[in-house]
């Protein structure tokens, strides 16, 4: 028989996109797992049968073998509904249908402009802003309304827009933005140290300084103990043959979300300060890996289709339903995320340091005030403090201020249903080659496309 901690917090938890293909499924697992948290989950989305299902999934994590904990799994019919009482709210949404991110990308295609994501930056990207802020305005409106006092934790990309949209509507929310972007990172030091001093350690013994915006991080400070992880970095891309030029048949062997450290090792050559992110996203800021498709094989990484995401996105939830149809016991294990280690040092149950996405208070210099940008934060009871990590590199600043002056664009611009500012934030992105008129036709082309996400604006 299964222990139950009879002592452990009781909490609500709001999950906005409570349909999730993904992200709950994490959530559920970890709050399985730990023993300190019970209570209840109200799954909100704006798709009613796929809550419905996370609901029965959740009570299938419940009553795996692993579980320790108990969580009652509801559904709301509304947003108010599901917010009432919460003392965390947990947002992931998909911005707009699935097909709206596949115009997001075809049509930029069309005009020679390429996406490896597509979900932060580029034409794609900033067209997924404009739905995601509107989309993130009526949420904070909403929190504020209803449960002013909770913390809210996204996961939504893009998430430096949806973060600031929150604090932009509801300036005194309590908001952070997660990605485990870095955590890769962390992991690619763990191996170094494993290889070069033999030592086996956890991702979470790895010291980092996170600086930049969501996605286009950087670390220019790595340790463990008295080891310092840039230069055993430095010294496995300088071992020969580990920075080469990668063929086409080495791409087609890997996946879509793999890639082979080329842009990585460029990075640093070229600005002495570590990347830390996925090089598919890495890419979309720093445009000339990305001019075409050999271009980009020759750096290691692969174009990810929208004939691949829609077909993952429409085949999971027969997935899904086929696993619950089995009555063998669901098996889970620890995700890697960080929630609910957030939630507990909110609570006051531990204290907790990790890098998260929240507005600039001078955390980095040479950053805008108030844009919301990625560091490394101390959480405690009812405290989330980002933690002064100095300057970047003054070119990377460059580029990275770029990225904010695109965003904070559109940010304003979906608030206010300004087209005439949207367009300027996509001339502003990294990835605009075109004239002004070849932008401002594709520019339309996409508007028009996802317009039925864009209430109230003159397209």
């Amino acid at each position: 028989m299964k222990k139950i901690n009879k002592d452990a917090r009781k909490i609500k938890i709001a999950y906005i996109g409570g349909g999730s293909r993904g992200w709950a499924h994490n959530l559920m697992a970890d709050l399985a797992l730990c023993d300190k948290l019970t209570g209840e989950v109200a799954l909100y989305d704006i798709n009613l049968p796929m809550a419905q299902l996370n609901a029965r999934w959740g009570k299938r994590v419940n009553d795996c073998p692993q579980s320790c904990s108990q969580w009652k799994y509801t559904v709301a019919k509304t947003l108010r509904q599901a917010l009432k009482g919460a003392d965390f709210v947990v947002a992931s949404i998909q911005p707009g249908p699935i097909e709206m991110m596949g115009s997001d990308l075809e049509i930029p295609k069309k005009y020679g402009i390429l996406h490896t994501v597509g979900d932060t930056v580029g034409p794609a990207g900033l067209c997924r802003a404009l739905r995601s802020a509107i989309d993130y305005a009526e949420i904070a409106s909403a929190v504020q309304a209803v449960c002013p006092d909770a913390w809210v934790i996204n996961f939504t990309n893009p998430m430096t827009v949806c973060t600031r949209t929150l604090y932009k509507v509801f300036p005194n929310i309590k908001a952070f933005g997660c990605c485990h972007e870095v955590f890769s990172t962390q992991k690619r030091l763990v191996e170094l140290v494993k290889e070069y001093t033999g030592q086996e350690i956890t991702r979470q013994q790895v010291r980092v300084n996170v600086m930049g915006v969501n996605h286009f991080t950087w670390i220019d400070k790595a340790q463990y103990k008295d080891i310092d992880l840039i230069e055993l970095y430095r010294r496995k891309m300088n071992t020969k043959g580990e920075v080469r030029e990668i063929t086409d048949a080495e791409c087609e062997k890997v996946g879509f979300f793999e890639h082979h450290r080329q842009v990585g090792y460029d990075l640093f050559k070229r600005y002495g300060i570590l990347p830390a992110a996925g090089e598919r996203h890495l890419v979309e800021f720093v445009p000339f890996y990305l001019k075409d498709e050999k271009t980009l094989h020759r750096w290691g990484v692969n174009l990810t289709p929208y004939s691949f995401r829609i077909g993952r996105y429409t085949s999971l939830p027969q997935e899904f339903k086929k696993k619950l149809a089995d009555s063998k016991p669901f098996e889970v294990k620890k995700t890697g995320e960080e929630a609910v280690e957030q939630m507990l040092a909110l609570l006051g149950m531990n204290d907790f340091r990790t890098n998260v996405n929240l507005p600039n208070i001078g955390q980095t210099e040479g950053l805008p005030r108030n844009a919301v940008i990625e560091t490394n934060a101390y959480f405690s009871e009812n405290s989330v403090k980002p933690e002064f990590a100095g300057r970047l590199p003054q070119a990377v600043e460059a580029l990275t201020n770029r990225v904010i002056a695109s965003q904070e664009m559109i940010v304003e611009a979906a608030l206010t249903r300004n087209k005439e500012l949207a367009f300027q934030a996509f001339l502003n992105d990294a990835l605009m080659s075109l004239t002004t008129d070849q932008a401002w036709k594709m520019f339309n082309e996409m508007l028009k496309a996802t317009k039925a996400k864009l209430p109230g604006w003159k397209i």
